[in-house]
């Protein structure tokens, strides 16, 4: 197989194993999409990586992380209006970031044409809440085209920037995680390399100013446009009817992932109803649903999150005077998690108890697997700068945390962030904390790159009201979190920034420096107003990837003298590096597998007892 980034950028077609976000890449190239922006977040960072890596001198376009998910959406507006076929991806709460521009686009005459690529989280994988964002298309009024497996992600992209160059609008693709990260054997089409950018922008494809009267006659063409583009849905077929000669005139209406739920429990159903597979989620195509409504006694609705469909398609059934019984959801379970294949399984027998016949249940073998907390990689400088920082807090002072891997800092041993809501919150959650708050300091964590996605207003606001918090800064370089993308502070100095907006007090250090941490903390606390400390180290999974790649290069790792070490378990108990493993007889081992031989533990042990390993020295 051919490099990834060569593969996705060949001109001749062919077949490959590839993952939905990957498989994405290659329809963008194939739409010739000329400007792509993001900001980073599960699950679509694989879109970002697949394009990275494609030969520089073979880019097909322009992309770019912004520095945050609004200013995405803007950019890759600013280039569909000057004529470029443009995509702007992110995850599901990154479309809050993004919405003050993103309930716009439906107004707009965007001559390029404009694809948005959402990651939705059913589940909250990897997202603080599994937010359906299919209630903001409906209230934006914009195309959704929802594909159920990585060959329709592809697909589907192609659909949408045809929709969306011969509509000039905005069309809407919204991914589940496990469509992003699934693998399947796709066919890609050839296509001809064509490049360079169109700069045709003209005020008189407006207007592109929403100022009162204007705002709405916009709208009024935006929903003009909504005939003209179901009829052209209606002709690429993208909702499918799969009727069943034994279907006993029951129905079944789905979309996305839950469509593949459904074809795996039905499998060993008795009978087979009649399906609807909804490729497009709004706007919803009428005629379709109701032909379908009209042909079946009974039909039931299987969507995750929301009844966004339900309620839509009970209404279209009450307007059109059918009495059709409509199923649904039905309880709180049903609102909660994705609809896997089990969860699919239970919604039909619960429906329809005759349709597939019950399992039989097998006796579990062996022992039950434990959970394993999620925690901080060995070596991380998030952990020595907790370590160091909790010493700096008295028991009655107030953590904030926010996103970021430092969000683990919740976790046993540290306990530090006691609320969190959104990136870039934790100023202003801290200022509202710390009013009229005498007995108690009141501390704010933020990562860099939240610091220049969403931190700065807060900033801004902290000091501009005067309020009294102490901000710690984990600067790592890099946004680990997502996989290590880059962001401003590359460019732009984190101090000089800081004193720039009028901030005295900004003190720095290695968070391997444990100690001097801990005195910079405490100095910070005794400020009034604001005061931050910049607790950096280098994310040291990246670092130890980087190192590894080179010639020579030999894993190193601690070791404990089991002469000197009285057993306190600081290391274990307090640092909590992984790597440390509490034996049978209380004495501390090594798992040399994870450990990176840094070092950064050694300050916690009280004896001196961890050294580094002599035969690597």
């Amino acid at each position: 197989m051919k490099k990834l980034g060569a593969l996705l950028v060949q001109e001749d077609s062919f077949e490959e194993i590839l993952m939905g976000n990957q498989a994405l890449v290659r329809a963008m190239v194939e739409s010739k999409t000329r400007v792509v922006t993001s900001y980073p977040g599960s699950p679509t960072p694989e879109i970002a990586s697949a394009i990275q890596d494609i030969p520089q001198d073979r880019q097909p376009f322009y992309f770019e992380f912004s520095v945050n998910e609004k200013v995405a959406t803007e950019v890759a507006f600013g280039a569909a209006i000057n004529g470029n076929l443009s995509c702007v991806f992110y995850k599901s709460v990154g479309l809050n970031v993004a919405l003050d521009a993103f309930v716009q686009l439906g107004l707009f005459n965007i001559i390029g044409g404009m694809v948005v690529v959402v990651g939705d989280d059913p589940g909250a994988n990897s997202s603080q809440n599994e937010q359906d964002n299919r209630n903001i298309y409906r209230m934006a009024k914009v195309t959704v085209l929802e594909p159920a497996s990585p060959r329709e992600a592809y697909e589907y992209y192609k659909h949408a920037a045809q929709l969306a160059v011969a509509f000039h609008t905005i069309v809407v693709v919204r991914l589940t995680t496990h469509v992003c990260h699934a693998r399947q054997k796709i066919k890609f089409a050839g296509y001809k390399q064509e490049k360079g950018y169109k700069t045709v922008f003209n005020r008189d494809n407006g207007p592109y100013i929403p100022l009162t009267v204007l705002a709405l006659d916009m709208k009024r063409l935006g929903l003009k446009k909504t005939g003209p583009i179901l009829s052209d849905i209606r002709k690429r077929e993208l909702n499918q009817v799969i009727k069943s000669p034994d279907s006993q005139k029951k129905g079944i209406i789905t979309s996305g992932l839950t469509w593949l739920s459904v074809l795996d429990v039905l499998e060993r159903s008795r009978y087979r109803p009649n399906l609807l597979k909804l490729g497009v989620t709004n706007p919803l195509e009428r005629e379709v649903v109701l032909s379908f409504l009209r042909s079946n006694d009974q039909v039931l609705i299987l969507e995750e999150l929301d009844d966004i469909l339900e309620n839509q398609i009970k209404a279209m059934a009450y307007d059109g005077g059918l009495t059709t019984p409509i199923i649904g959801k039905t309880s709180d379970k049903d609102f909660i998690g994705e609809f896997t294949p089990d969860k699919t399984l239970e919604k039909i027998m619960e429906t329809w108890p005759d349709m597939i016949p019950a399992a039989k249940k097998e006796k579990s073998v062996g022992s039950t697997v434990p959970e394993r907390p999620a925690q901080m990689c060995p070596g991380c400088g998030h952990r020595s700068a907790f370590f160091a920082i909790k010493k700096a807090l008295g028991e009655n002072d107030i953590t904030v945390a926010d996103i970021g891997c430092h969000t683990l800092g919740y976790m046993p041993p540290y306990e530090m962030g006691e609320v969190l809501m959104c990136m870039g919150a934790s100023p202003g959650i801290a200022s509202g904390l710390s009013l009229n708050n005498k007995g108690k300091k009141v501390v704010a964590f933020l990562g860099d790159s939240t610091f220049f996605h969403a931190g700065l207003p807060g900033l801004i606001n902290t000091i501009f009201n005067h309020h009294n918090i102490t901000l710690i800064i984990m600067e790592n370089g890099t946004t680990a979190m997502t996989g290590h993308q880059n962001h401003a502070g590359g460019v732009i100095k984190m101090e000089t920034l800081l004193k720039g907006l009028g901030i005295e007090q900004v003190l720095a250090c290695d968070t391997y420096s444990q100690e001097k941490l801990t005195g910079l903390v405490r100095e910070a606390l005794k400020t009034r107003g604001i005061s931050v400390v910049i607790a950096r180290h280098p994310c040291m999974l990246k670092f130890t990837r980087s190192q590894q790649k080179k010639p020579g290069y030999v894993q190193k790792h601690i070791s404990i003298d089991p002469e000197t070490c009285t057993q306190a378990h600081i290391c274990i108990e307090e640092f909590g590096c992984p790597s440390f493993v509490r034996n049978p007889d209380d004495s501390v081992g090594v798992n040399t597998s994870l450990c990176l031989g840094d070092g950064s533990c050694r300050p916690s042990c009280p004896e001196q007892a961890i050294g580094f390993a002599k035969e690597e020295k």
